[in-house]
């Protein structure tokens, strides 16, 4: 099994629209193709490596939250997180999503998301993540940021307008929104 998965996929968005949603944990549940994440529990938007959150999430044997730490940072282009641990079960974690954003023109970014569970270091836990998130989970997961962006897009553009969940709203900043 590889521990670590790559996928690929053009999104019809501006890469800082992109951007701005990967780098605000509050909507990471629109961009999670698992539908574990729930909301955010602490933190603000991600600002720079060494930046931290915790998520709150879901999966069949209950909620749980992790504990997670920005490893990667360059704004409009880059953003990484570890999953540090399990804080409900305060078990560690150490499972790695990256999201590479290139700008292909004005309205379109080619987004690669990667997850590595090569740092999860309990053997059994790293083998049912690399199971679990494979490039189905992670295709699905740049299929919801693409629709998550769809609407903000064109409302991104211009300076007096900003969205969220698709809905564009006047006279406001996009920080008052989430």
């Amino acid at each position: 099994m590889n521990e670590k998965v790559s996928v690929s996929r053009q999104i019809p968005a501006a890469a800082d629209v992109i951007f701005d949603l990967l780098s605000n944990p509050h909507r990471h549940a629109e961009t999670d193709g698992s539908g574990m994440v729930r909301s955010l529990d602490q933190g603000d938007r991600i600002k720079e490596v060494g930046d931290t959150f915790t998520v709150n999430m879901t999966k069949e044997d209950g909620d749980y939250q992790t504990e997670n730490t920005v490893f990667a940072f360059a704004e409009g282009r880059t953003i990484g997180w570890k999953n540090d641990r399990n804080i409900t079960d305060d078990v560690p974690v150490g499972a790695k999503w990256l999201w590479e954003l290139e700008p292909i023109d004005a309205g379109n970014t080619n987004v690669t998301l990667t997850y590595d569970a090569s740092e999860i270091e309990d053997a059994e836990l790293r083998a049912g993540a690399i199971k679990s998130f494979d490039e189905s989970h992670l295709e699905d997961s740049l299929s919801a940021v693409a629709s998550a962006v769809a609407g903000e897009n064109s409302c991104h553009m211009a300076a007096a307008v900003s969205c969220r969940g698709g809905h564009c709203h006047a006279h406001q900043a996009p920080e008052t929104l989430y």
